[in-house]
């Protein structure tokens, strides 16, 4: 069974803080936008009452999802460096920052709905999602339908931000149509 539940997503993210030991914005900056050259302008924040004491000092607890003041907020140039680092598959510059097996697995259809990846890898399974584009194409969906569409087969990176959702075939195929 499926359903979409940004819960699964803040455990996780507890998770993930209590191993790593620091808060995840202070991992994700270090280990992926740094080495990217991301903007200093994304922020990466918790619910109001997402903290915890981790080592003896108070710690928040970032979400998944962009719901109640929670979230990651991030401009459209950052977007389209995340994209870039996903179409490469992790690698940025000859530097693996994901690991290609984790790409991989991230692009897996799951058994429970194959058009859905890791977290927020979505895939044109059956080129379902996006019936223009390869079936190899994935995009990356935030709050508010802000999309970045990976397309390894055309070498292309697109950003659309604050769209409604119906409209994402269209721009990309709009886009591929322009080559």
């Amino acid at each position: 069974m499926y359903e979409y539940n940004d819960v699964r997503v803040n455990a996780l993210a507890l998770a993930a803080t209590s191993v790593w030991r620091k808060p995840l914005p202070q991992v994700l900056k270090q280990a992926i936008m740094d080495p990217i050259g991301a903007s200093n302008t994304w922020r990466w924040t918790g619910y109001r009452n997402a903290w915890i004491v981790l080592d003896g000092q108070p710690v928040q607890s970032v979400s998944g999802g962009g719901h109640w003041g929670g979230g990651m907020f991030i401009n459209a140039y950052d977007m389209a460096r995340f994209g870039l680092l996903t179409l490469n598959r992790g690698n940025w510059n000859g530097r693996q920052l994901i690991s290609q097996q984790w790409v991989q697995q991230a692009l897996t259809p799951t058994p429970a709905k194959t058009d859905y990846g890791y977290m927020n890898w979505f895939l044109n399974t059956g080129k379902k999602l996006l019936p223009s584009a390869p079936a190899t194409a994935f995009v990356h969906i935030g709050n508010g339908t802000n999309m970045i569409y990976v397309d390894s087969e055309h070498d292309l990176v697109i950003v659309a931000r604050w769209i409604d959702t119906k409209a994402m075939d269209g721009i990309v195929k709009k886009m591929l149509e322009a080559f």
